[in-house]
């Protein structure tokens, strides 16, 4: 019953979406291309997360934007299984996201990511152990978008995700284990990224803004009121 209602509040939610943006235009047009990518950064007790995330995407509607990325992220934390010992992880891979806008300076966001591992485990008396690995992530969450305009693909935004698919090699968890080295738990670490999205041929659309303001008719919004 539960999923049945979930369900049709997901296609109500998206038939609402679909409606705000009923008078667009259909078709590809490239000056919703964008490019840009985020900086990503966290710290918690022991250790810490540093990475950038390079991108590039289309605008789907003034609601929903999709897109492919590639990732790359170090991180290093210490005190893991006995006091004094070390942890260092670099981590590349690319991967896939979506958006979606339910008002012009707030989204949600999805990110599955497929990121390739290479680890170094440092006991407390120096000696070294190298690993590689591969793992999946599904970062979900939501941000703000600052100075997102109609028209326009260009703006900053921060956003905070954690990675739902909690695998142990993931970047983006901290994995807690036994005095034996066996593994207790993996924990959520939030995600914070901040970056900018830099739209693509802009040009035609600013033609046709200034074409739009001359003929004396007004342009309706296809956003909801804030």
């Amino acid at each position: 019953m539960r999923k049945i209602v979930l369900s049709v509040l997901l296609v109500s939610a998206v038939t609402f979406l679909f409606a705000q943006d009923e008078e667009q235009e259909k078709g590809f047009k490239k000056e919703n291309l964008f490019t840009g990518g985020s900086i990503t950064v966290s710290f918690y007790s022991g250790g810490s997360v540093l990475g950038g995330n390079p991108m590039f995407g289309y605008k789907l509607a003034n609601w929903a934007d999709a897109g492919i990325s590639l990732n790359y992220v170090y991180s290093s934390s210490r005190d893991n299984v006995y006091l004094n010992d070390k942890f260092h992880q670099q981590v590349l891979g690319p991967g896939a996201f979506a958006r979606l806008y339910p008002f012009r300076f707030l989204y949600l966001e999805g990110q599955f990511e497929h990121n390739f591992i290479s680890q170094k485990y440092i006991d407390p008396y120096g000696a070294e152990n190298k690993t590689k690995a591969d793992a999946n992530s599904l970062l979900v969450g939501g941000g703000i978008a600052q100075g997102r305009q109609p028209g326009s693909t260009t703006f900053f935004y921060i956003s905070i995700l954690v990675d739902v698919l909690k695998e142990p090699n993931s970047p983006y968890v901290n994995n807690v284990y036994d005095p034996s080295g066996g593994l207790l738990r993996t924990d959520l670490i939030p995600i914070i990224r901040a970056g900018v999205n830099i739209g693509l041929f802009q040009g035609k659309n600013k033609s046709n803004d200034n074409e739009q303001k001359g003929n004396g008719h007004r342009q309706p919004r296809s956003y909801g009121s804030l």
